[in-house]
This record gives structure tokens, C-alpha cells and sequence, in this order.
């Protein structure tokens, strides 16, 4: 059930990353879906390092490192597809 919940997970954040960052991304939706698992997974981490992974009721700062994880990862991934995307375009 833990997988369901990372993919669940990773889908919401990102596409609220893709919202959140300016201009349109060329990422597809299943691309978006791994980017906002690894920037969650990053977010886990980091609220891990800080010591606020695990409070009573909800954790508001965990979440928001996952969200900013998940802009950071989308962000960059966006750009990585596109200039794998435009070189092979050049190519054909």
C-alpha cells in the first residue's frame, strides 16, 4: 500500500509543482508522477536532517519541503527533457 501512496503522492505534487512553476512544461504526466516522488522522497529527507518528519498532527513543514522538492525536481527535469527532447528533434 506504501507504493499507492508514493505514486498517489508524487502525481498531486507534481502537478501543483507544474502549477506552480511559470511557463508550460514538456514533461508527459508519467514523468511528472516519478519527478514528485523523488522531490518527495528529497523533502522526506531533508525534513528528516532538520528533525520535523515527524510531529504531532500534521506535519505542515514536511509538506512543504516535499512541495518545494517537488518544484526543485520538476523544475530541473523539465529542462533536462526538453534539451534531450530538442537535440533528438535536431537529429531527425
Amino acid at each position: 500500500m506504501s507504493w499507492l501512496w508514493a505514486i498517489i503522492v508524487g502525481l498531486v505534487l507534481g502537478l501543483i509543482a507544474k502549477a506552480i512553476l511559470p511557463g508550460k512544461q514538456q514533461i508527459p504526466l508519467w514523468l511528472t508522477t516519478i519527478f514528485g516522488i523523488i522531490g518527495s522522497v528529497l523533502g522526506n529527507a531533508v525534513a528528516t536532517g532538520l528533525g520535523v518528519n515527524d510531529t504531532k498532527g500534521i506535519d505542515w513543514t514536511r509538506h512543504l519541503l516535499q512541495l518545494i522538492g517537488a518544484v526543485v525536481v520538476v523544475g530541473l527535469g523539465d529542462m533536462l527533457w526538453a534539451s534531450i527532447r530538442g537535440r533528438n528533434r535536431q537529429k531527425t
